[in-house]
């Protein structure tokens, strides 16, 4: 197959392109705009294949994508591209409506063009595959999981973006019979994330002994998925998805944000012991009391945890990695590739707290 995917510099997308490099003989062309989480070193393993073909384009820029789909002929997108960070849509949600909404639409329209010029067999192969999240879904209590059937009530400005692009996909498979699937997953973690997220930012700032902050009480549930599982859920769907479906994809790994960082204080107390840490890095005798309880995110969902049945019933996908082997698998490559860690920083991006304003 020839697969669009877009975002494919980015966190999750970029393990998506090396499994496909890595793992199969399709050919993968890589639409990134590179915005400040989205990098080319994350692709260094990949960059010289000739089944890899990076095009710097704007999903949101009509023209190009129609150049990138003329040229190549896929047979399949996988659509990754999206601001994606909470905080900063509290900042700043018209670049999140703009990358999300309009973005998605652009893609969907080029899309629907291209499908309808294709033969009918090429036509019942090509897939539109929407990768979406589950804080479309909204906040759960203390019981119960999101199903692919759970209503949508997004509460930030983030998930309000991803919940429109849902919505428009939906309607292009039900409106023009594109054939889409959709799939929304839990919080991601792994290698090559960005460090505005939590994990990698406890990591880094616990490695030169700054305060970890943790907002509000820290009891603020959320399902963990390491993004090599999640990447392999993503390639079955597009591959094996029935078209009009919906796939959520967790981790069952449900943790409040208070546990997520001490696991991380542990396994970087016992690493430091071993003399294993970076050179430059600070050692601390109790990476716990490092801990720092800040003023909460506006609107923080409570907890969030999926009902991933569906895609195991139906696909027979179950993740590989429990939270505690791809956590310290996470914490392991943090320590080993620090000068990734300070050129994704060298940016405006220094660690600063977003999303109070």
């Amino acid at each position: 197959m020839r697969i669009i995917v877009t975002g494919g510099a980015g966190f999750i997308g970029s393990e998506v392109v090396r499994q496909y490099i890595d793992e199969t003989e399709h050919e993968v062309i890589n639409l990134d705009k590179l915005t400040y989480a989205g990098n080319l070193e994350s692709l260094t393993s990949v960059a010289n294949n000739a089944r890899h073909h990076f095009e710097q384009v704007d999903i949101c820029d009509a023209g190009a994508v129609h150049q990138v789909f003329e040229r190549y002929r896929p047979d399949a997108v996988m659509h990754l591209a999206a601001e994606s960070h909470v905080d900063r849509s509290i900042d700043g949600p018209a670049e999140f409506i703009h990358t999300n909404v309009v973005g998605t639409y652009t893609l969907l329209a080029e899309a629907r063009r291209y499908w309808s010029t294709l033969d009918d067999k090429t036509k019942a192969r090509f897939r539109f595959h929407h990768v979406s999240t589950d804080e479309v879904y909204g906040s759960l209590g203390a019981t119960g999981y999101f199903t692919e059937e759970t209503a949508y009530a997004p509460n930030s400005p983030y998930s309000a973006s991803k919940a429109s692009s849902d919505h428009l996909v939906r309607a292009w498979h039900h409106t023009y019979r594109l054939p889409v699937v959709i799939t929304n997953c839990s919080n991601n973690y792994g290698p090559y994330q960005f460090p505005e997220k939590l994990i990698p930012l406890m990591i880094l700032n616990a490695l030169e002994a700054k305060p970890l902050p943790v907002y509000g009480k820290g009891d603020n549930v959320r399902d963990w998925l390491y993004v090599g599982d999640h990447a392999r859920a993503l390639r079955l769907v597009l591959e094996r998805g029935i078209p009009g479906e919906v796939y959520n994809i967790g981790g069952h790994n449900e943790k409040t944000n208070l546990q997520v960082v001490g696991a991380i204080c542990a396994i970087l107390g016992e690493l430091a012991s071993k003399a294993a840490l970076p050179a430059g890095a600070v050692r601390v005798d109790d990476y716990g009391a490092l801990i720092n309880f800040v003023q909460d995110r506006p609107g923080h969902d409570q907890r969030y945890a999926i009902d991933a049945g569906k895609i195991e019933r139906e696909l027979g996908w179950r993740p590989k990695e429990s939270f505690e082997t791809g956590l310290r698998k996470t914490v392991q490559w943090y320590l080993e590739n620090q000068q990734w860690c300070r050129h994704v920083q060298e940016g405006t991006y220094r660690r600063e707290r977003l999303g109070v304003s």
